[in-house]
């Protein structure tokens, strides 16, 4: 089995907002002397930190074959870098491969480092990655971690992250009666895949090697479908063979509370304003993909 291979960005990976705002508001050599003036002290995390935890965590069921590992893409400078590093091993996290960029994009080594999953806080580099094929979020500033159990729980959206948004496109452009209509008409045909399915399959793998009743990963589908637009969803997930632990199909309802009783990692949404409303509650990635992200003219 290959491993799943996630990239993150120092800053979803680690809290760095007072040494990013000494960059905005004084410049790279006042950023530069900050970091290295603070190298010793270690960061505090972020809030992607609990899911690489619980990533890296999988490695510890067999030592002898890794399933994940965590690449750091990072804009610091190597010098710059250094405290990260320093923070990352005070923790105890297995990474060990990065790339330094000295303030340049990093998400061009997305691709030479096989990453099945991109995070980051700049919503640029998400962009590009997006549209190199690749998995990526815009890690939300949350302040929440889930650190009530030790097993990995992550929340995918539907339209335009797990599946394409040919089905949000109806909706968006045609109305909810457009769009029931055309779910009902297509029940037998699988969607097309989005953004996440790669990732979501390479998950299922994992899951797939341990016995259901003790995986170490639960995932969760949350979205604003309802019945009867519930029946082309899961023929799609059968027809794809991957496993998804719990559907929620919440009609439009407000998805916090129930990420919340989920005890979600980290969700997952293409709709900026429910990534907003989830981060109250679980850490959030943002996937600026799809129809809800298209910029109006005029705009």
């Amino acid at each position: 089995m290959d491993k799943l291979t996630v990239a993150i960005s120092s800053r979803a990976l680690f809290d760095m907002e007072e040494s990013h705002r000494v960059y905005v508001e004084e410049g790279v050599e006042a950023y530069c002397r900050y970091q290295i003036d603070h190298e010793d002290e270690m960061l505090d995390e972020g809030s992607a930190f609990s899911l690489v935890k619980k990533l890296l965590a999988l490695n510890d069921k067999d030592v002898d074959k890794p399933k994940v590992e965590v690449v750091l893409l990072s804009k610091n400078s190597a010098d710059t870098g250094l405290r990260v590093f320093n923070s990352i091993q005070a923790r105890d996290l297995n990474i060990s491969r990065a790339a330094f960029t000295s303030g340049d994009t990093p998400y061009r080594y997305v691709k030479p480092f096989a990453v099945d999953l991109f995070l980051s806080t700049d919503a640029q580099d998400v962009k590009e990655a997006l549209e190199m094929g690749y998995a990526a979020a815009t890690i939300v500033p949350a302040k929440v971690s889930n650190k009530n159990n030790d097993q990995l729980r992550i929340a995918f959206d539907g339209d335009a992250v797990i599946f394409s948004d040919d089905s949000e496109r109806i909706y968006k452009e045609r109305g909810l009666k457009a769009f029931v209509a055309s779910e009902k008409k297509s029940a037998q045909e699988p969607m097309p895949g989005g953004p996440f399915k790669d990732f979501l399959s390479a998950l299922h793998r994992i899951q797939a090697s341990f016995p259901v009743d003790e995986s170490p990963i639960r995932t969760a589908l949350v979205t604003a479908r309802s019945a009867p637009a519930h029946e082309r969803v899961i023929r799609t997930l059968r027809a794809w063979d991957i496993r998804i632990d719990e559907a929620l199909f919440l009609g439009g309802m407000d998805k916090g509370e129930f990420l919340k009783a989920f005890d979600a990692d980290m969700f997952f949404d293409d709709q900026l304003v429910h990534c907003e409303s989830a981060s109250e509650h679980v850490s959030t990635g943002h996937v600026p993909h799809g129809i809800a992200n298209l910029v109006k003219k005029g705009s």
